[in-house]
């Protein structure tokens, strides 16, 4: 038996003991096969690491991504596309290097000037999807708590701007989705990192990194819905989160923010057997499980937003039909009508059929 961070898992492994969610939920029952969409599940419920069985006969060989990469391939292939990545990987570099120091030597947190490097590349790239696009064909990097950080902090600014948070509100949701992971930093690389199964004192260790991210920011100078965020990212709104099982009102609006751009960051990173999950795809996720663990309203927004900036892009259906996406239901987002030729197909009618890329 061995204990895997979600990020490791393959579609084929075998689960050895029950996964429960935070409030003891039964989510997936011990001996499940797993799918992409039940490792997307565990995403869903913030599950950070799960046992496999040994006997495992999956490979990464046997198991590569369905998406027609030309997408991708145009958005990776633009200029727009290369500064961005050059701009990230310095911003990423001078927050690990500032966050460090703040964590190992006690330094003042300089917020001002650590938000204005991020804030200056979103200036320097501005066009929300865009930027959305470019994270999610960033996905070579290693899933550090540095990148991961960052991407949050991006995909919060965004939402802020959704919402039509003023200014100040926007760079506030910013360094919240910056700062939000900082506990894990106090956790020794080793456990995070460890491929056997857990104790449950490293178990619960990892569980706590919400307290310590709050309790080191207790001693900085920075905004109280920036330790709120931290504490509060995995709470949920029908109680089943963690630490404290806040729900609903009691849940920070800004920790709720992070708590979406949190997992829509970590469901859609790249896989070993797969490329990055279409929007689509990960919508329909959001659509079956996550409305009820997640603030409607910043949810609904955020999604509608993204969906709508995919309108005339065109797609593959499952049957292996192309088309174009000319219209968005509002009731079921993840769904909506294709013009295949002169064929009008509304998703949302026919089960058997779903967005499987965009081309």
């Amino acid at each position: 038996m061995r204990r895997l961070s979600t990020l490791q898992l393959i579609p084929g492994m075998v689960l050895a003991d029950n996964v429960f969610s935070y409030d003891n939920q039964l989510i997936l029952a011990q001996g499940t096969t797993l799918t992409d969409n039940l490792i997307s599940r565990l995403d869903l419920y913030g599950i950070l690491s799960v046992s496999v069985t040994d006997d495992d006969t999956t490979s990464s060989g046997l198991y590569t991504t369905t998406e027609d990469m030309s997408y991708a391939e145009r958005v990776k292939h633009s200029p727009a596309f290369q500064a961005f990545r050059e701009d990230y990987e310095i911003n990423v570099d001078n927050f690990r290097t500032s966050i460090n120091k703040i964590v190992e030597k006690n330094i003042t947190l300089d917020i001002t000037t650590l938000l204005k490097h991020s804030l200056d590349m979103i200036a320097t790239h501005q066009g929300t999807i865009g930027i959305l696009d470019m994270l999610q064909n960033m996905r070579e990097y290693d899933d550090s708590t540095y990148n991961h950080s960052m991407n949050v902090a991006l995909i919060c600014n965004i939402l802020a701007s959704w919402l039509r948070m003023s200014q100040a509100d926007i760079e506030l949701a910013t360094a919240c989705g910056l700062l939000h992971d900082v506990g894990k930093l106090l956790i020794p690389h080793d456990i995070i990192t460890k491929p056997s199964k857990l104790s449950d004192e490293e178990f619960n260790m990892i569980r706590k990194h919400p307290v310590a991210g709050y309790e080191l920011l207790l001693s900085q100078n920075v905004d109280e819905h920036v330790r709120n965020a931290a504490l509060m990212h995995h709470e949920r709104n029908d109680g089943t989160g963690y630490p404290l099982r806040l729900k609903g009102n009691q849940i920070d609006k800004f920790a709720s923010i992070v708590a979406i751009a949190d997992v829509y960051d970590a469901m859609t990173a790249a896989r070993v057997y797969r490329g990055p999950l279409c929007p689509f795809r990960v919508i329909e996720i959001f659509e079956e499980e996550g409305i009820q663990k997640y603030n409607v309203e910043l949810m609904l927004i955020f999604l509608e937003n993204v969906i709508n900036t995919y309108l005339r892009n065109h797609c593959r259906l499952n049957d292996g039909r192309e088309g174009e996406i000319i219209f968005i239901n509002k009731d079921k987002l993840s769904r909506p009508v294709i013009k295949c030729g002169n064929q009008f197909i509304n998703l949302a009618e026919n089960p058997g059929l779903r967005i499987e890329c965009l081309i």
